[in-house]
């Protein structure tokens, strides 16, 4: 018993100290026009493009070759997460967001559900409060039907 004791504080400790030192870099995701979506993020939350990919060789599982699009978002003076925007010209994929969920702090959620409506995304839910948390939280969807989830923290 002392013997699993002693492993399991040690695989814990592993654990624990390996997503100490972790961070989330970038999110990725696949969208059927690259350039009408960058505009979009470019356009409703201001993001600034900080590299983009053409032609990228994806080497498949299968021993075959995709080819990929990609270009790279997020604030140039502001660390943080990166949002890549991804492409395969050459293959028929269906880009289709309805289980994946991107969420930004801004502040002023109900400008930016507004702008997200105005560039032709849809509205799932306006910027409310919300219980969650203490300011608001709404909820949209991009071009490809991402959920993009806004969020603005309360101003005192």
């Amino acid at each position: 018993m002392r013997l699993i004791l002693i492993s399991l504080t040690f695989c814990l400790t592993f654990f624990i100290s390996f997503n100490a030192n972790s961070k989330l870099g970038f999110v990725g995701i696949g969208v059927s026009n690259i350039e009408k979506s960058t505009k979009f993020y470019q356009e409703i939350l201001g993001l600034e493009i900080i590299g983009t990919y053409d032609n990228v060789i994806v080497d498949n599982a299968d021993g075959s070759e995709s080819y990929l699009n990609e270009v790279v978002l997020g604030y140039k003076d502001k660390p943080g997460t990166l949002l890549v925007l991804m492409n395969w010209p050459k293959d028929e994929k269906e880009y289709d967001g309805d289980n994946v969920k991107i969420v930004f702090e801004v502040e002023d959620a109900k400008a930016v559900m507004k702008k997200i409506e105005n560039a032709g995304g849809k509205i799932d839910r306006y910027a409310l409060p919300h219980y969650t948390i203490d300011g608001l939280v709404g909820l949209g969807r991009d071009l490809d039907n991402y959920v993009v989830e806004i969020i603005q923290w309360k101003v005192d």
